[in-house]
């Protein structure tokens, strides 16, 4: 038994205000292509079933190209007789109860099977079980959730588990809502023949588990994600598990240094061949508050002209104690506080404070996602 495994798509993302020949932004174009790449690695694959694990859309409430794009992708899936399974994640979950879940559209396709309603959902097939929790709002509920799965485990079947979650402290998106499995019921996990996970924006398995993996997301929501490799999951099912991990092309990160103790020669020696059509971040070290007035955010952004997009970090020495916020125009101000915090604590408050400046953070960028 083959399946492909895939996740996190994000449809209808937008980032960096740079606008294609076609008028889309052309990060939102990025994801439409990740996606259509992934559909055709299905029909190349064949493989037996396929399950998307959450987020489909990056939105609750996508725009119209985005439910457009979606659905006619979908369209050329269901066309293929394969089953595909497709749970929600908290991206594409109303937060409220007004609102329509907007996996329902899938609802009237023949091979589309979806899991929408906050609460564990048997689909079966004649060889196979799939067991699915979709992103919960309410963590009170998921416990009574996760002990219906468990009970409807087919020793007679395949049985696969799929979830958008984070496993453990460490896969948390810092994200607002997002949900965490309770620990104390990983034993279930052994009962799987697989566990198909969402959310989390790697590929790799969890923990101790050799049935658990994240897909990862097909593109980058996020340029603080440095990885170069999205795709997806091939898991056949023998008398073992054997899982595949399946790259796509998608639009490079490149990291550039310029170390301003010795602008000229850094700028002279620097390799700009593998920055066409790339996401560039130009970091600026060694900076001064005076040194960073004379280099204008636009002489570093020239020596790219066949980069797609170029961000400027300034790294300041640390004996500049004559810094001040306007100087740090380039860095983020969620990156300013938290290096202000690291100055001025101990490791271990850093560590405190850390998790909950970033859920902080997350929170007002959702709000003004929503106002957007």
């Amino acid at each position: 038994m083959k399946i492909l495994h895939f996740s996190d798509t994000h449809l209808g993302f937008n980032d960096l205000d740079i606008i294609n020949n076609e008028n889309i932004n052309q990060r939102e174009a990025d994801f439409y292509d990740a996606f259509s790449q992934v559909v055709e690695q299905i029909k190349i694959i064949k493989p037996d079933f396929i399950i998307h694990t959450g987020d489909l859309f990056h939105r609750s409430s996508p725009s119209n190209r985005a439910i457009t794009f979606a659905l006619e992708k979908f369209l050329e899936i269901d066309s293929l007789g394969i089953p595909c399974i497709l749970i929600a994640g908290n991206h594409s979950t109303p937060r409220t109860n007004l609102s329509s879940p907007i996996l329902r559209i899938f609802d009237n396709f023949k091979n589309v099977y979806v899991s929408y309603d906050q609460k564990y959902k048997k689909i079966e097939f004649d060889d196979v079980v799939f067991h699915t929790l979709p992103h919960m709002n309410d963590e009170t509920i998921a416990l009574g959730q996760i002990e219906l799965c468990e009970e409807n485990i087919e020793e007679s079947k395949r049985n696969i588990m799929m979830m958008h979650c984070s496993v453990g402290a460490w896969y948390l998106m810092q994200e607002f809502g997002e949900w965490v499995y309770p620990s104390n019921k990983e034993y279930i996990f052994e009962k799987m023949d697989y566990v198909a996970l969402g959310h989390w924006h790697g590929f790799g398995a969890v923990g101790k588990h050799k049935n658990v993996y994240y897909s990862g997301s097909t593109e980058r929501t996020s340029l603080n994600d440095k990885r170069n490799s999205k795709g997806f999951i091939v898991a056949t099912l023998e008398d073992k598990l054997n899982i595949e991990y399946k790259s796509i092309n998608i639009r490079p990160i490149r990291i550039k240094e310029i170390n301003c103790d010795d602008l000229q020669d850094s700028i002279a020696n620097l390799d700009i061949s593998d920055t066409h059509d790339a996401i560039v971040e130009v970091k600026l070290t060694n900076l001064t508050a005076m040194g960073s007035i004379d280099i204008p955010n636009k002489q570093i952004k020239d020596l790219f002209p066949y980069a797609m997009s170029v961000s400027i970090k300034r790294e300041f020495k640390k004996s500049d104690d004559n810094q001040t916020l306007s100087d740090m125009e380039a860095i983020s101000l969620e990156e300013y506080f938290l290096e202000h915090i690291k100055e001025h604590s101990d490791d271990k408050e850093y560590d405190r404070l850390k998790s909950k400046i970033q859920e902080l953070f997350a929170q007002y960028e959702e709000v003004e996602d929503d106002i957007n």
